[in-house]
C-alpha cells in the first residue's frame, strides 16, 4: 500500500491550503483515514480523522479552521486548512487503518506545511 501526498507549501498567516493523500495498493478497505503534524523538537500529533462513513474528529487547536473529508470511490482524503496560524508549522503525515488480510496501519511519507507570520 503506497499513500502519496501532495499540497504542502509556505503560505502567510491567515492563508490556506489542502493537503490531499491518495492511496494505493492492494486492501480490501480503508476503514479511517486521517492527518497528523509533527512540528520541529515535537512529537507527532493528530490533527483530524475520519471514518468510512465520514465521522469526523479533531484536535482543539484546529476545530473550526479544519476541515477533513475523504472520497471513498477515490480512496483519497483531504484536509482543508483556513485561518492557519504559524503554529501549524509541520510536517503532515496522511495515516490509513485499513484492512487486507488482517488489519493495518500506515504512513505517507509527510508534505511540509510552513506558515509565514
Amino acid at each position: 500500500v503506497q499513500l502519496v501526498e501532495s499540497g504542502g507549501g509556505l503560505v502567510q498567516a491567515g492563508g490556506s491550503l489542502r493537503l490531499s493523500c491518495t492511496v494505493s495498493g492492494s486492501f480490501f478497505s480503508i476503514n479511517v483515514m486521517g492527518w497528523y503534524r509533527q512540528a520541529p523538537g515535537k512529537q507527532r500529533e493528530l490533527v483530524a480523522t475520519i471514518t468510512r462513513d465520514s465521522s469526523a474528529n479533531y484536535a482543539d487547536s484546529v476545530k473550526g479552521r479544519f476541515a477533513i473529508s475523504r472520497d471513498n470511490a477515490k480512496n483519497s482524503v483531504y484536509l482543508e486548512m483556513n485561518s492557519l496560524k504559524p503554529e501549524d508549522t509541520a510536517v503532515y503525515y496522511c495515516h490509513i487503518g485499513y484492512t487486507s488480510y488482517s488489519y493495518r496501519e500506515d504512513w505517507g511519507q509527510g508534505t511540509l506545511v510552513t506558515v509565514s507570520s
